[in-house]
């Protein structure tokens, strides 16, 4: 038994050795023009416990990003009051906009949209009751939200933030809004 924890613990070690190390090469470097050779010899370990834990540096971003972007979807989504969801998404974008600038300066932004995009699925369909649209409906309004959503988001950051965060949870709130009652009004006038 022993022997399985230690085992797991230095595959938890690489993963995180191999985290930091890419990390560490994305200040400096785009993701395009870094290998697995200078990552595995930043983090010390060896290409095997590269492969062990990932198959290319994507899915290593993939393991950085993914539980600190999910971590705060789930305070949104299942801790905050219905009321402050819009701001509570704003607070999340205004923290982390040091990392989505270098995100989109170092070519990896496209990992960290995928992973907002899955959670403002999950997002959209938890706090919408969805009872009165088609699963098409649903579908592609939940996409075309969480891309405005996002471009919103990526525009604000990448012009200095200059519009208050109040702003733009309107600007949001009243998007959502208008193409919501549009579906609605969509569905009355088919035959």
């Amino acid at each position: 038994m022993a022997a399985t924890d230690h085992s797991k613990q230095i595959k938890q070690d690489s993963k995180t050795y191999l985290i930091t190390a890419l990390l560490q090469l994305l200040k400096n470097n785009n993701l395009n023009d870094i290998t697995v050779t200078q990552v595995v010899k930043k983090a010390g370990v060896s290409r095997m416990a590269f492969y062990r834990n990932f198959e290319t540096l994507n899915d290593i971003l993939t393991a950085y990003f993914k539980p600190k972007i999910d971590a705060e979807f789930d305070l949104v989504i299942n801790r905050t009051q219905p009321d402050k969801k819009i701001a509570a998404l704003g607070n999340f974008f205004s923290e982390t906009s040091d990392t989505m600038e270098l995100a989109i300066q170092r070519n990896y932004e496209f990992i960290v949209q995928d992973i907002f995009n899955e959670n403002m699925m999950h997002f959209y369909d938890t706090v919408i009751k969805w009872d009165e649209f088609s699963e098409i409906q649903k579908t592609y309004w939940i996409r075309f939200m969480s891309a405005g959503v996002y471009a919103i988001w990526k525009s604000w950051l990448l012009n200095g933030q200059q519009e208050s965060l109040n702003d733009i949870h309107i600007l949001i709130s009243d998007f959502q809004v208008s193409t919501l009652k549009a579906l609605v009004n969509e569905k009355h006038e088919l035959p």
